[in-house]
């Protein structure tokens, strides 16, 4: 895929963050665009942007990425309406915060249904359509810590490490079977979004101080940059999306230490942060 003009592209959690700025870009290569979120207020701001910045056509949907009748009855609809489907893209995420102990399980099943299940359904729903346009592309967000593993991340961790591990495995599957679709996995490091304001902490968490820990700290690239990044891997059709310097930092640190980056990283993670704030 070489160009974006004219494709159908689906971008789920498109109601802010980088899912909005994704919106944006393809919108000004000449996509069209199926827009979905939860959150109705930040999806319609989001419609209003692309149609403002000349968006060739925009259908925006509520939508529960963990429902898997309502992404069936969701991807069905976008197929309608638009005739094909050239490239999805699977960014609805959340977080959630904690050590694993403190955790409680309707916490971890909401974020495995968004996180994992989300990104199964969008997967399952949207591939044939990607396969039949004859020129399709999946992207799946993970995560840096798709790649790491963090303290106080447990759950996030193992959601995103599906992710990708998924997401590798269908890439396999469609050059086996010589299918026209590319498979992107993006892992991002710390970007400016809301999604520490908006994660779940456990009972020990202070949710203001990890919050304010990641925004003024470890979120340093602007969604936009982001999306620009994602969106060059999806022309360049590669495997592996980075996305930030603390993403390709992190990630070397890792293969040159082996499993020991967990004594370093445990370690850091200790000096700054008390037992009540843990990193989202």
């Amino acid at each position: 895929m070489r160009t974006l003009d004219d494709k159908v592209c689906v971008v789920t959690g498109a109601g802010s963050g980088i899912g909005r700025a994704l919106a944006l870009n393809l919108a000004a290569r000449g996509a069209r665009l199926a827009l979905s979120d939860v959150d109705d207020a930040g999806l319609a701001a989001t419609v209003d942007q692309v149609q403002a910045a000349g968006v060739r056509e925009v259908r925006p949907d509520h939508l529960d990425v963990a429902d898997r009748d309502a992404f069936a009855s969701y991807a069905a609809g976008v197929v309608d309406h638009f005739g094909r489907v050239n490239v999805a893209i699977n960014n609805a995420g959340v977080a959630l915060a904690g050590n694993f102990e403190d955790l409680e399980y309707p916490d971890m099943d909401w974020i495995i249904g968004v996180n994992l299940w989300g990104v199964v359904h969008g997967t399952k729903e949207l591939l044939p359509h990607l396969i039949a346009s004859g020129d399709g592309h999946l992207v799946n967000i993970s995560s840096l810590f798709g790649l790491v593993s963090m303290p106080g991340q447990s759950m996030y961790n193992a959601s995103k490490y599906a992710v990708r591990g998924m997401s590798e495995a269908v890439r396999e599957e469609m050059l086996i079977a010589g299918h026209p679709v590319g498979v992107t996995v993006v892992h991002p490091g710390g970007i400016k979004t809301a999604i520490a304001r908006n994660a779940r902490v456990s009972a020990r968490e202070d949710k203001e101080r990890t919050a304010k820990l990641f925004d003024e700290k470890l979120a340093r690239m602007t969604p936009e940059r982001a999306a620009e990044i994602i969106v060059r891997g999806i022309l360049h059709n590669r495997a592996r999306v980075l996305v930030g310097l603390d993403a390709h930092a992190v990630h070397h640190l890792a293969k040159l230490t082996g499993s020991r980056y967990q004594d370093i990283l445990a370690k850091a993670a200790s000096r700054v942060l008390s037992d009540q704030t843990t990193v989202v």
